[in-house]
């Protein structure tokens, strides 16, 4: 469960990467801007509610469990 959790999380801040890679290439020397950014900023957002439903659904179905720290101590 650990490795679909470290999987999703650097596909997430590679998506990031990706998306800062174009933010900072379009549009140089007079080229048209693309839509490169604005695709990897929704897999980001995609991804990342995908993994929060993965998480709510794992907690659901008993496959993950709370650790049992104490709040506020």
């Amino acid at each position: 469960m650990k490795i679909v959790f470290i999987v999703a999380l650097i596909a997430i801040v590679g998506a990031l990467g990706l998306a800062g890679r174009a933010m900072l290439q379009d549009g140089r020397d007079g080229a048209p801007k693309s839509n490169r950014m604005v695709r990897a900023l929704a897999w980001r957002v995609g991804l990342s509610v995908a993994l929060f439903v993965f998480i709510l659904v794992s907690y659901l179905m008993g496959w993950i469990h709370p650790t049992g720290i104490a709040v506020g101590r």
